[in-house]
């Protein structure tokens, strides 16, 4: 533990959390060793610091290092740039360049978004880590190289390559030790201190009084914000609050605004009875399907309707009747048109004083229409039918264009494809 402690400090990494210290701990292991490691992560949790940490802890250490990001070098410049080209190779090429893995022989280089580059140049790479081999743009001749080769990705790199838009030989190329770095939300309890840290940091830089959390419900707020721009996110956050600011106490009222009104609005909510865990907040599982809580306020909305229905029918039936509130006096005096569960209901209330508002008198128009027959839909309260039944209607509405529909529903177009082969459905 004191030697993750030392590699903390060296690197300035803050926090404490299992999922962080296994990170930490992979890389450690595998930095004296020659083997590709794939580094994943969301955006801005410091992928590219865990990378300087395998390379300075390896053989390597005093070979040159360089991080290239894949996604910022366009598809037509990102072969040169990673195995140089010949003088006259293509158009401005007028002089012969050294690519990355020729200039870092002997060291490391460490290829971020690694999922952004194109397949083409996923062949070369798969070859340089094969073979040590790779041949300049424009040239014949094969070249050797040994450098150390750790990537980093956003994305799931094996659903890429399901989708075609990944070489999978090359994934498990890469993939030989996984590192998989938490993000913000998956360690809470660190959020408070790395938020000290750069408040911290940025009082020293511009010589003021660092700003801090002034009660709990702050320190919650901080902690249970969704960050997704994680570290990086945090620290622009912190800075901002630092300047802007009106006093060195913040509480949850002043902090609220430096956070996205979209962000907050997923925010747990306080609640007045504390769970279990005495937190005060109720996270997202207390609300097992959210999908389920909307077809229940859909069922009760459709009850309500047939309710109406049959007390309209009711009154047209029976025009001249005077609604009061003595019991439903008047009413009770024809009871066949009553239901079962009006009946009950009525009995209830002639055994409880209640004060009697005005009565409502219902005057029968010249030309009532008249219903001979009335029934009740029997509704279908099986989810599986009623979602068949919104994917169709979403589908006839769109005219079949999947990617409207699925935007229609408020899922995924990836769930619709997945949703139309289980339920069987067609293009309509």
């Amino acid at each position: 533990m004191s030697d993750l402690q030392s590699i903390k400090n060296r690197f300035g990494i803050i926090g404490n959390a299992p999922a962080l210290n296994h990170a930490l701990h992979v890389a450690v292991q595998v930095a004296n060793t020659d083997l590709s490691v794939l580094i994943s992560g969301e955006s801005g949790v410091g992928k590219e610091v865990f990378s300087q940490i395998i390379h300075s802890l390896s053989p390597r250490k005093h070979n040159p290092f360089i991080a290239v990001n894949c996604g910022a070098i366009p598809e037509g410049t990102i072969d040169s740039e990673l195995f140089g080209h010949e003088k006259g190779s293509f158009t401005g090429a007028v002089d012969a360049r050294k690519g990355y893995f020729e200039t870092v022989n002997g060291g490391t280089i460490f290829l971020d978004e690694i999922g952004e580059m194109p397949l083409g140049t996923q062949a070369r790479l798969l070859r340089v880590l094969e073979t040590g081999e790779f041949i300049r743009v424009g040239s014949s001749k094969v070249q050797k190289t040994d450098v150390r080769v750790i990537a980093a990705t956003n994305r799931d790199l094996l659903q890429e390559a399901h989708k075609g838009r990944f070489r999978e030989d090359l994934y498990y190329r890469l993939n030989s030790v996984p590192i998989r770095i938490p993000s913000l939300r998956d360690r809470q309890e660190d959020i408070p201190l790395l938020f000290r840290k750069f408040v911290i940091d940025f009082a020293e830089r511009y010589n003021t009084t660092p700003v801090q959390l002034q009660d709990e419900e702050a320190r919650q707020m901080i902690m249970h914000y969704p960050w997704r721009g994680n570290v990086r996110e945090l620290k622009n956050i912190a800075e901002q609050i630092s300047v802007l600011a009106k006093s060195k106490q913040i509480s949850a009222a002043e902090l609220k605004p430096f956070l996205p009104d979209a962000l907050l609005n997923n925010l747990p909510v306080l609640a007045s009875n504390l769970p279990a865990n005495g937190s005060g907040f109720v996270s997202e599982t207390t609300f097992a399907n959210e999908r389920d809580i909307l077809y229940k306020f859909i069922f009760d909305l459709k009850k309500d309707v047939n309710e109406m229905k049959r007390m309209f029918v009711e009154l047209v039936n029976n025009p001249s009747a005077v609604v009061a509130t003595q019991g439903f006096q008047d009413v009770m005096n024809d009871n066949s048109n009553l239901m079962p569960h009006d009946v009950a209901l009525t009995n209830f209330n002639m055994n409880k004083p209640t004060p009697a508002p005005t009565p409502v008198y219902i005057q029968q128009p010249e030309t009532v229409a008249t219903f001979d027959h009335h029934e009740e839909v029997d509704e279908s309260l099986n989810i599986a039918e009623m979602e068949k039944e919104l994917i169709i209607r979403a589908l006839k509405k769109h005219r079949s264009k999947r990617k409207d529909a699925a935007l229609d529903l408020g899922i995924s177009e990836r769930t619709l494809y997945r949703k139309l082969k289980e339920y069987d459905i067609e293009d309509l």
